[in-house]
């Protein structure tokens, strides 16, 4: 008789485990989209300088991305790499001051988001924006690519 009820249980458990996942959805997987460069994100208020460096990072690769027309995942691998950005570079048919300006219009973009939603203050914008545009791009995409803190 116990040999039977486990039988029982095992089977309409085998039915009802599925049944229920493809009630509530699990039949369809859709990944989720990637998310439009162009739209600008909430500031989020990060503590501490390095959390903030790594949301201006984020946030600059949405702008640099915006303004070449691709997502921020596409063009955050195309940066990984001085071979990845020159292929890419190729692919576009982009020179690498359309690259380098893009880079800057994010930066810039990002700081004046930043400034704006009170996550930085004015010094700290004013240092940013003589960053944006004074540091050579490749110490540029070095801090970007390595999430260093712009501030520190």
């Amino acid at each position: 008789m116990t040999a039977r009820l486990v039988i029982t249980a095992a089977a309409v458990a085998a039915i009802a485990l599925p049944s229920a996942y493809l009630a509530l959805g699990g039949g369809e997987y859709r990944p989720s989209g990637v998310a439009d460069p162009c739209k600008t994100r909430a500031w989020r208020n990060p503590d501490g300088a390095a959390q903030i460096a790594q949301q201006i990072a984020s946030s600059a690769l949405d702008g640099a991305a915006c303004e070449l027309g691709v997502s921020r995942e596409e063009l955050s691998l195309a940066l990984a790499s001085s071979e990845g950005r020159a292929r890419f570079a190729r692919a576009r048919r982009l020179d690498d001051g359309a690259i380098e300006r893009a880079v800057r219009h994010g930066l810039a973009r990002t700081v004046d988001d930043a400034e704006k939603a009170g996550g930085i203050g004015g010094a700290q914008a004013f240092v940013l924006r003589g960053i944006a545009n004074n540091l050579p791009v490749e110490e540029l995409l070095s801090l970007i690519r390595d999430g260093r803190s712009l501030l520190a």
